[in-house]
């Protein structure tokens, strides 16, 4: 049966001795200091054969006395190296997919240009090559593609602008952060409704006990809260997608911030939403409003962090209890709902909608809503958004939104908007 990938959480039930959370930090402390130093050594084009698939890196940094300078358990060394190396293959994406679309956008430059610079930018040797001011050596096949692109263009001057653009976007990466730490299954073991975690003294392990009794065997991230005295783990899990056959119905949807899901029926979940949002816009206006106005004698922004990311997990179970509700409520085997694109700054007079509009979780509910759907075999299709909550759903006309009512001055129409919008959501999907 198909798979997919989730995470779950597992939370202590009792806070933390200082001395257990003191060795935890150190763990995590020393695990941004290998971050750091493999970002140092091996994120620059120098090292990009030593990156894939990374055992080179694994061999130097094993060589190099650093995991004996910290003392520090090979289980958490190694973990840190590949973690380190997995953020500098993503950020060498990251500029691949910047200088791609710099190249796509350049005007001054020729296609067969733009189809040379490509070529490099996919061909992950020739790139490198490049970069270092190698000659490009390709397998024998993709030689000769390379060669008869490079007979139409300038190759010096493409390779100089290949250049210029990787240094000028491309970041070798720094954390100074020391918030957690990733644990693979020899690092910990579940026992006595806890888990008991390896720290730097040779043979030992400290206990955390758990909310649950729930026990996994994966690679986990554990994430520290010393001022609260708690931790977080965070665990990948695969699971298997379930089939539900009363599981039927083709369902128009519409999303809004204040009632977070409309359906064509004109059935409403998430009603809640705009006491939610409104909660907490307001404290994030009050919190900024009284930090501007007393700098030197505020609380400290580890305190406004704690305390926002209460209100975003509070936020966040809201959403997903909702989102339940509506897959077992409206059991669908078909959902279609409009793709926008991301959301701008809000404009318009009034500070307070401003403000809560800018903390909409329209992008936490399209990921949750996307997961779900996978996790229940549920359709989810997206369909062109433009216009469509000012088309008539009735007659295809355009009319105009007010107070929240749609209105068509050709048929006469009068709908709720998003109502409106979840029905042409649905005829849209169909005919698509």
């Amino acid at each position: 049966m198909d798979k997919i990938c989730k995470t779950v959480h597992q939370y202590n039930k009792n806070p933390l001795p200082d001395a257990d959370m003191k060795k935890l930090q150190e763990i995590a402390k020393d695990y941004s200091k290998v971050k750091n130093y493999v970002y140092m050594r091996f994120g620059g084009v120098g090292s990009l054969k030593k990156i894939y698939p990374g055992y080179t890196v694994q061999n130097e940094m094993t060589r190099s006395g650093l995991r004996e300078q910290l003392n520090m358990p090979s289980v958490y060394f190694h973990r840190a190296v590949f973690d380190a190396l997995g953020d500098i293959k993503s950020q060498w994406t990251l500029t691949k997919s910047k200088v791609m679309s710099l190249i796509n956008q350049n005007e001054r430059l020729t296609e067969e240009e733009k189809h040379y610079l490509r070529f490099l930018l996919k061909v992950s040797n020739a790139f490198e090559a490049v970069l270092n001011e190698m000659p490009v050596v390709l397998r024998t096949d993709i030689q000769k593609q390379h060669d008869l692109l490079a007979q139409k263009v300038d190759t010096d001057k493409m390779r100089r602008y290949l250049c210029r653009q990787v240094r000028k976007y491309h970041e070798k990466q720094h954390t100074d952060k020391a918030e957690g730490f990733s644990i693979s299954e020899r690092a910990y073991r579940y026992g006595d409704h806890g888990i008991y975690i390896s720290v730097k003294e040779k043979r030992k392990r400290i206990f955390v006990s758990l909310t649950d009794n729930n026990q996994y065997e994966s690679q986990m991230f554990i994430r520290l809260y010393p001022e609260e005295k708690n931790i977080e783990i965070k665990v990948p899990v695969s699971v298997t997608v379930r089939v539900h056959e009363d599981y039927r119905e083709q369902v128009g949807l519409a999303i809004g911030m204040y009632t977070m899901l409309t359906t064509d029926e004109g059935n409403k979940y998430g009603d809640k939403m705009e006491s939610y949002q409104m909660e907490y816009a307001d404290w994030i206006r009050k919190q900024t409003r009284s930090y501007s106005q007393n700098r030197e004698n505020n609380p400290g922004r580890k305190k406004y962090n704690a305390q926002k990311n209460r209100y975003e997990e509070r936020l966040h179970s809201y959403i997903n209890q909702e989102l339940n509700r509506f897959l077992q409520t409206e059991k669908p085997k078909v959902i279609y709902m409009a793709k926008y694109p991301r959301s701008q700054t809000a404009g318009g007079v009034c500070k307070v909608i401003n403000n809560s509009a800018s903390l909409w979780q329209r992008g936490y509910i399209y990921k949750r809503l996307a997961l779900k759907c996978r996790e229940n075999s549920v359709e989810l299709v997206e369909v062109w958004a433009k216009g469509i909550s000012r088309e008539c759903s009735c007659c295809g006309e355009m009319g105009r939104k007010q107070d929240g009512i749609f209105k068509c001055k050709s048929c006469g129409y009068y709908i709720e908007e998003k109502i409106n919008t979840a029905r042409n959501a649905k005829k849209r999907g169909k005919n698509q």
